[in-house]
This record gives C-alpha cells, structure tokens and sequence, in this order.
C-alpha cells in the first residue's frame, strides 16, 4: 500500500502495534504460512516380537497405522529395517507405546527405548521406559521425547524393546499395541 494511501487512512506510527484486533475476524479469511503442524504420523508393530528377552531393535513387521478413520499430515515418516526417516527438518514430538504380554503366572515387565543419530551412523538412548509389573495378560507403557531434527540425512530415530522372562512384545496389523507417533512441532 503506497505511503499516501496509509496516511490518507488516518494510520500512523505505533497504532496498529498497539491496536485491539479481533483474532478471529483477523484470521477467518487469511492462510497463515508455516503455521501449524506440518507433519504428523503414526507407525506401529504389525505382529507379536515373540520371545523377547534381551534388547531388540524392531526392524520388521513395521506398518503405517491404516485403521478406519487414521489419517497423516505432510509427507509422513518413512522406515527401512526399522530406522526412521524425517521428512523434514524441525522440532518433532516423538513418542513410543508398548504392550507387553506375559504369563499369567508371572510379573514380568517389558521395556522400551528411543534410539537416536545425529551422524547416521552410531546411536544413544534418548528416552527409556518400562511396562508396570503385573500378574495380568497385557501391560503397558509409554516414552516420548523431543527431537531437534537439523539435517534429514544425518537425524534419524529406531526404537528397540526388551522383556523379562522371554515373553513377548505385542503388535497387531488391526489396531495399535505397540506403536509410535511422530508429530512436527515446529521449525528448528
């Protein structure tokens, strides 16, 4: 807008700064660029990991979730052998659920942890968490973490599990059991 045309309009330096704008008329008919979540996923683990007893990282049986009603945001994760790829760079909300199955007899527990790379190559535990001990079929848990994702090709995530008792880690190609969502939160 030429500078004649804001003076004409009575605006002058500091008033839109400090002006009561009425978000929701402001933003109904504007498309804000880069605002809100870009990306958001959902994988999960599409059969039992039988007899699990030392840890594993899960490197098959992975599937996006594809129950009625899912849907993703963005490009989505991809996954080879069980390592995550990010779509783009940012700040990503990742978090890992488990479902552990044990013998009625026993109160065992299962574990799960987020592993990291920054350089592609070698990986720490980020994030680690255990199933609450229990002498019922199923038990449960959860673990997330945030992860500054700087370069899509170096930045990746896999997520290995353990059990006590050589019991197993439950998945499911139906619904989810144990499974992991990815959401970007915003840029890096």
């Amino acid at each position: 807008m030429p500078l004649t045309r804001i003076q004409s309009l009575g605006i002058t330096d500091g008033t839109i700064v400090n002006a009561d704008i009425n978000a929701s008329a402001a933003i109904a008919g504007t498309k804000l660029s880069g605002a809100g979540i870009t990306e958001a996923d959902q994988w999960r683990l599409s059969a039992n990991l039988a007899n699990i007893s030392s840890e594993t990282v899960i490197s098959s049986n992975l599937e996006r979730n594809d129950s009625s009603g899912f849907g993703y945001i963005g490009t989505g994760m991809s996954q080879s052998s069980g390592i995550f790829t990010f779509p783009s760079t940012g700040y990503y909300y990742i978090s890992a659920n488990i479902t552990y199955t044990q013998d009625l007899a026993a109160s065992d527990y299962g574990f799960i942890v987020i592993q990291v790379t920054t350089d592609n190559s070698s990986y720490s535990n980020v994030a680690y968490g255990a199933t609450t001990p229990s002498l019922n079929k199923y038990s449960g848990g959860t673990i997330d973490y945030l992860l500054d994702v700087t370069n899509t090709t170096n930045v990746k995530v896999k997520f290995a599990v353990s059990a006590q008792a050589s019991s197993d880690i439950a998945g499911n190609t139906t619904f989810n059991q144990t499974n992991f969502t990815f959401i970007r939160l915003g840029d890096t």
